[in-house]
């Protein structure tokens, strides 16, 4: 289980806040906020999924109005708020302008993010009764950080929580990250929310540049299942309270925050895999020598999501069969004469010929909690990584019960 962070790890300026309102049965905490203490630059992906959850589509009005400048976020679990009709709209609303009442700030300076059922109206009434403490009690600890990671979980057996650092101007600027998601993941921007705040100073536009370029490569290269939720939010606040100059386009401090970013995100995404609802391993398929970056994703993504590539995973079968075939049918051009195939460090596949190999070795190795899988195209220099995990009954029996 990774730790939260410490609090020497936290970026300066923000707050964290959690409580139960009574959405989750157990009484576990399900309502939370971030703050920034100061306006800070905003970015953000959300789903691309065209039915839409009401807090997503008013999360996107208010990032557009406040020209990529928020100060807080306020997200419940225990209820996704989607295909809730008209009264749905008016639930973000009110929770949007009950928060930024209690904060004294502006309705557009606030996302709003919510996640669980779909289809269930949410009752407002929980919520507008625990803004008051919520927004009291929020503090720049560690603890209430943790608060918050585990506030925002819906089927998740732990939380998830990553940080990172580099040092500007003398100066060292931290960011700290927390996602939720263990089923119905498979991004397009997956079901996931995930929250990083920063105390870099960067403009909202260049913010929001980097995070699409670090997004490919982390919360769009997983799946667990293969759907997309109707609530995807990822987002990023960064306030400048670290003192430093603002980062400008390609220099030094720009590598360094993006390279910082896509370690957090990297690591959120990573962790929700191994957590996929049943999961006992991770799976990282490398696709090299394809002819384009693209191609090598999309070969990659087509093996993660075949079922039966995942079922094989889960009972520790060498069956390099099944991901040949996914790639095949990838629609990506390729000569299978010339693909090698290596599972767990052992080769299967070398032009595209079997090898001898120990099957009982292989199936041993396969049992690890992450298994690397590489196929190499011989077609060009391009590559790409895709993370799943593997498909077992359990997944089933959690998917079959969700709501009953």
């Amino acid at each position: 289980m990774t730790q939260s962070p410490p609090e020497s790890a936290l970026p300066k300026g923000f707050r964290f806040a959690a409580t139960a309102c009574g959405l989750k049965k157990t009484g576990a905490l399900d309502l939370a906020l971030i703050s920034s203490d100061v306006p800070a630059s905003a970015a953000a992906v959300f789903t691309q999924n065209l039915v839409v959850a009401a807090p997503v589509t008013l999360s996107k009005k208010n990032l557009r109005e406040s020209k990529g400048r928020m100060r807080a976020v306020v997200v419940n679990a225990g209820n996704a708020n989607c295909a809730t009709g008209a009264s749905g709209d008016t639930v973000a609303l009110r929770t949007n302008e009950e928060a930024a009442r209690r904060m004294a700030l502006l309705p557009q300076e606030l996302f709003v993010c919510s996640t669980g059922v779909i289809g269930v109206q949410l009752p407002i009434e929980k919520i507008l009764r625990a803004l008051p403490s919520l927004s009291r009690n929020r503090r720049p600890s560690a603890r209430s950080f943790a608060e918050l990671s585990l506030a925002i979980c819906t089927t998740d057996t732990r939380p998830k929580t990553a940080s990172a650092s580099f040092k500007m101007a003398g100066k060292r600027i931290h960011l700290v990250g927390c996602a939720k998601g263990a089923g119905m993941i498979h991004p397009n921007m997956a079901t996931t929310l995930a929250f990083v705040v920063t105390d870099a100073a960067i403009s909202p536009s260049l913010l929001q540049r980097s995070l699409r370029d670090v997004t490919s490569r982390t919360f769009n290269s997983i799946s667990v299942d293969g759907d997309t939720s109707t609530n995807d939010t990822l987002l990023v606040l960064a306030n400048g309270a670290a003192g430093t100059p603002s980062i400008s386009n390609g220099s030094k401090a720009h590598r360094q925050f993006a390279a910082s970013l896509e370690e957090v995100c990297g690591s959120l995404a990573q962790q929700i895999v191994a957590d996929g609802e049943g999961a006992q391993r991770v799976i990282e398929i490398e696709v090299r020598g394809a002819r384009t970056e693209s191609a090598a994703r999309k070969i990659a993504e087509t093996i993660a999501t075949s079922p039966l590539v995942k079922t094989a995973f889960a009972g520790a079968d060498p069956n390099w069969g099944r991901i040949f075939a996914a790639a095949g049918r990838s629609g990506v051009k390729f000569d299978p004469s010339l693909v090698e195939i290596t599972m767990a460090g052992i080769k299967v596949l070398r032009k595209g010929q079997p090898l001898d190999f120990n099957e009982r070795a292989a199936s041993n190795r396969l049992l690890a909690e992450h298994v690397p899988i590489v196929v190499d195209l011989h077609a060009g220099k391009s590559r790409a990584r895709y993370w799943t995990c593997d498909f077992t009954a359990e997944y089933v029996r959690v998917n079959a019960s969700y709501r009953t």
